[in-house]
């Protein structure tokens, strides 16, 4: 039995009113399997998707829609890293999706 989280899609919804990320340069801390990073992919510039645990990773990466690739990055690793080793990087947006941080 397959399981469906959010089937209303009233999550993604809330995500588009709240933050407005059309055309925007997005970095989502904490994206797991990528359940809602291609949705938001959708309508953002970019995309750069990021979680420490490397298996949620590798699913989110075999799921991403062809179409998407452009858009969309998953790198495996946690926020202390990803700064650490990119201080100069600039998003529109940051996304705290599923994150402990």
């Amino acid at each position: 039995m397959s399981i469906r989280v959010d089937p209303e899609e009233n999550e993604i919804r809330a995500l588009f009113l709240l933050a407005g990320i059309k055309g925007h340069e997005i970095l989502e801390v904490g994206c797991g399997d990528g359940r809602l990073s291609w949705r938001m992919a959708r309508q953002a510039a970019r995309l750069l998707a990021i979680d420490p645990f490397e298996p949620s990773i590798l699913r989110a990466r075999s799921q991403l829609p062809r179409d998407l690739k452009p858009t969309v990055e998953f790198r495996h690793a946690s926020f202390q890293a990803f700064a650490a080793a990119c201080p100069g990087s600039s998003f529109d947006t940051l996304i705290l999706s599923w994150s402990l941080c």
